[in-house]
């Protein structure tokens, strides 16, 4: 008759004769194969009596059924010597040969083996990183996928959590004083060392540091490194003793922030023996019976992270020693870490900055490459965003022979996204110039065309037309500053179209935008700019203001390019010592002849 053999456990070495065609396995008295342990369920397994075999089954189990230390999710068939987990119990499957053979059955529970079947046969000597199965939990590989579950303990086992030792990790700059059996540990530190000193990049770094405890703890099972990272603790690395082993890991975030609030190491010796865990599923029931773990501390102390390593079997528990081992190597791999993390940092910064290069000569491309020669006039402009990329506008449009349109605007904000809707601005301007005769119609249109794209963002703008031949001239002003015009016979600066003036574009879909005239004579001059030069504040926090370039109108003697010099250094002299708070755009005309 087929049987069981325990091989851990407190039944361990007992035989159950699979003597009815369904053996149920659980925690509930009425089952046939009882389970004492408070992270099996009720009614966990089911052995099957199926076609002269057997079949295991699981019933839907809180933590699963594994099958020589396969997670089974369907009926499966068992084969004499197959190893059943249940939880951190472990039985072997025995189905006798018929009477008269010569086979010989070896029942390894007499012989008190209670390793888990990841360990595999071998388990003399050391255990090369070879021999483990290494896991990413970021990236490419999330800890989703991989069933990795951070979860908090319910209040009452906190309290009463079994901790049998601590170690505070903080100590001096050089780490942790070893103190007993200092030739094994101080070759633990020294071999992490000299493994973490050629490692820049945190792929490199954790795998690394996870290989060399596992060649230090032969009674490691599982170890994990969780970071913090935006604030949150996250499994990034995970080796297991078992390269195929398939079981959801599942981390106390509890004991996680406890070790890291106290920069203390804690070891607990037999985590899943004391009653008082059988509410704390985040050790009893994850089948955990010694574990250890460290707080990963950065150069200038601070909890970056932490390392836990757990057994399942309690014939391999760790011990008060491997506080200090793990707590060394824990300061150097915190320290480690923390340079990996700035290393990855900086290249991700230098990465940002490139995009960033890349996207202003890109916005640069949607701006005139160089002023426009066109008789009787001369222009001057000047652009410079606060980042790299900016959300001012402006633009030159020829329409004919005789129509120059000149176009300032600012995007609300700036940076990329206003620098994305700059472009965007650039390239339906000309569209709606291009559909409409009446400048106001085209502003209206450009209006309606940016309330249908949804942006949840506004324009200000300020559209001029001027026929090149006489020199009249029509403004539509869409929310914006008003154009400041020097007037050369007078010697007058009047600021035109303030009864005009209508919204900004993009607030109300309704708005029809109408233009002021105006007549430039030789002589005149105007100036159309952003509020990033009017509003430019100076260490004091006051602002450059309209007033200050109303005084400068007119002042170059007819040099604009030179008026243009004086405006942007006497703003740079107001705003010294301080940091450009908005993009800046000034575009210069003056009538010649």
């Amino acid at each position: 008759m087929a049987y069981l053999s325990s091989l851990t456990g407190a039944s361990h070495g007992k035989r159950t004769e699979l003597d009815k065609n369904k053996m149920v396995m659980g925690r509930h008295p009425d089952c046939d194969l009882l389970i004492e342990a408070g992270a099996v369920s009720r009614q966990h397994a089911r052995i099957d009596q199926v076609d002269g075999g057997y079949e295991l089954i699981d019933l839907k189990s809180r933590n699963g059924t594994f099958l020589n230390g396969q997670l089974i999710d369907k009926p499966t068939r068992l084969s004499d010597g197959d190893l059943i987990r249940i939880c951190d119990i472990e039985f072997s499957f025995h189905e006798p040969a018929s009477q008269g053979s010569s086979e010989l059955i070896i029942d390894s529970a007499n012989f008190g083996t209670g390793f888990s079947t990841g360990l595999g046969a071998n388990l003399s000597g050391s255990v090369s990183g070879s021999a483990s199965g290494s896991f990413r939990a970021s990236g490419s590989v999330s800890g989703s996928q991989l069933g990795i579950l951070l979860v908090e303990d319910e209040q009452e086992a906190r309290d009463q959590r079994a901790v049998q030792g601590k170690l505070d990790v903080r100590g001096s700059t050089y780490g942790v004083q070893l103190t007993t059996s200092a030739e094994v540990r101080l070759q633990a530190v020294l071999d992490i060392t000299q493994n973490l000193g050629h490692s820049i990049r945190l792929e490199e770094v954790l795998p690394k540091v996870l290989d060399t405890l596992f060649r230090i703890f032969l009674q490691a099972d599982r170890a994990f490194i969780v970071l913090i990272e935006d604030g949150e603790l996250v499994p990034k690395w995970i080796n297991t003793r078992n390269s195929e082993q398939q079981e959801n890991f599942r981390i106390s975030r509890t004991v996680m922030r406890e070790v890291m609030d106290s920069k203390e190491a804690i070891i607990s010796l037999d985590a899943s023996s004391d009653e008082r865990f059988e509410m704390a599923q985040s050790i009893s029931g994850f089948r955990i019976r010694s574990m250890i773990v460290a707080p990963l501390l950065d150069s200038k102390g601070q909890a970056i992270g932490a390392i836990q390593m757990d057994s399942l079997d309690t014939s391999r528990q760790f011990q008060k020693g491997d506080l200090e081992i793990l707590a060394s190597i824990a300061v150097q791999a915190g320290i480690a870490i923390d340079n990996a993390q700035l290393h990855d940092a900086m290249l991700e910064r230098t990465k940002v900055q490139q995009d960033l290069e890349l996207a202003r000569q890109v916005q640069r491309a949607f701006l005139p490459s160089r002023v426009p020669e066109v008789a009787g006039y001369q222009l001057y402009d000047f652009y410079r965003p606060a980042d790299q990329v900016g959300g001012d506008y402006f633009d030159y449009i020829l329409l004919g022979n005789d129509q120059l349109v000149i176009v300032v605007a600012d995007v609300v904000g700036h940076g990329v996204a206003a620098a994305m809707l700059m472009a965007k601005l650039s390239a339906e301007t000309r569209y709606c110039l291009a559909s409409r005769h009446e400048l106001a119609d085209a502003v209206s249109l450009l209006n309606h065309r940016l309330m249908d794209m949804n942006l949840k963002r506004f324009v200000t703008l300020s559209c001029l037309k001027l026929d090149l031949t006489t020199g009249q001239a029509e403004i539509v002003n869409a929310g914006h500053m008003l154009p400041i015009w020097y007037q050369h016979q007078s010697q007058t600066v009047q600021e035109p179209g303030d009864d005009e003036a209508g919204s900004p574009l993009g607030i109300v879909k309704s708005e029809d935008y109408v233009s002021a005239k105006l007549q430039l004579e030789i002589g005149d001059e105007l100036l159309l700019y952003t509020d990033g030069i009017s509003e430019a504040p100076n260490a004091q926090g006051a602002q450059y203001g309209t007033p200050r370039l109303r005084q400068l109108a007119g002042s170059s003697a007819g040099d604009i390019t030179r008026l243009g010099q004086l405006v942007i250094d006497d703003l740079d002299v107001f705003t010294k010592d301080t940091r450009q708070a908005d993009d800046m755009c000034l575009v210069i005309l003056r009538r010649t002849g």
